[in-house]
């Protein structure tokens, strides 16, 4: 519920916020994302879940990092917001897979 709410989120952010040439690959990019890694899953033999944990966490992260406004990302953001998001990022996937697969 997560992941999907997250995607959608950012799809609805990336609608309204990206303008220009950009827009149409970069929509195309994001709605393509969940069958990739599902596909990406089923060709290695790797668990679905754990990419489903992982993408939940980058979509909100990139939500919490850019202020609900993901096209800073790369118009505004640099390398630091970039660093900002991968750390965000590892730790929320880290915590979550902790909650979620008990070892």
């Amino acid at each position: 519920m997560l992941c999907a709410a997250g995607w959608g989120v950012v799809l609805a952010r990336l609608r309204g916020g990206v303008h220009g040439p950009a827009r149409g690959p970069c929509l195309f990019a994001h709605t393509i994302t969940p069958a990739g890694v599902v596909l990406t899953c089923a060709l290695i033999g790797f668990g679905s879940l754990y990419a489903t944990i992982a993408l939940a966490a980058e979509w909100w992260a990139l939500l919490l990092v850019t202020g609900f406004r993901p096209e800073r990302l790369l118009s505004t953001g640099g390398l630091g917001r970039l660093a900002a998001w991968a750390a965000v990022t590892a730790a929320v996937t880290y915590l979550m897979a902790r909650l979620v697969l008990p070892a």
